[in-house]
């Protein structure tokens, strides 16, 4: 026998409690069945073309002078730009003197703070 004390309110208090488990258990089950959906959606995205990061040309009294960093994807560049890799946009950005995109970010996805 259970010699713990007990009322109605303590019985309906445990009830409460084992209805919200379950509903906790519910819940989680929605959230890996949407969290599988997302993987599927993104393993079936194409992946970038072209390179990873630019870097935008703008014409000053008639010569190119290095303007940005973006995103490789990133529609705010200017019609010249020149490929570069990770390691040379995080030196652009950090030592050369060049911006980063406020558009696209390139600083966050380099982890670099301005």
């Amino acid at each position: 026998m259970n010699d713990e004390p007990t009322s109605p309110e303590l019985e309906k208090l445990r009830f409460l409690y084992r209805v919200q488990l379950g509903q906790v258990a519910q819940t989680e089950r929605w959230i890996e069945a949407e969290l599988a959906k997302v993987r599927e959606r993104a393993a079936r995205l194409p992946l970038r073309e072209g390179p990873e990061y630019v870097l935008s040309y703008l014409r000053v009294g008639g010569k190119a002078t290095a303007d940005s960093v973006h995103l490789g994807d990133c529609h705010m560049t200017s019609h010249h730009t020149k490929p570069l890799d990770r390691e040379q946009a995080r030196q652009a950005i950090t030592s050369g003197g060049i911006r980063a995109c406020e558009i696209c970010r390139p600083d966050s996805e380099l982890g670099v703070l301005e």
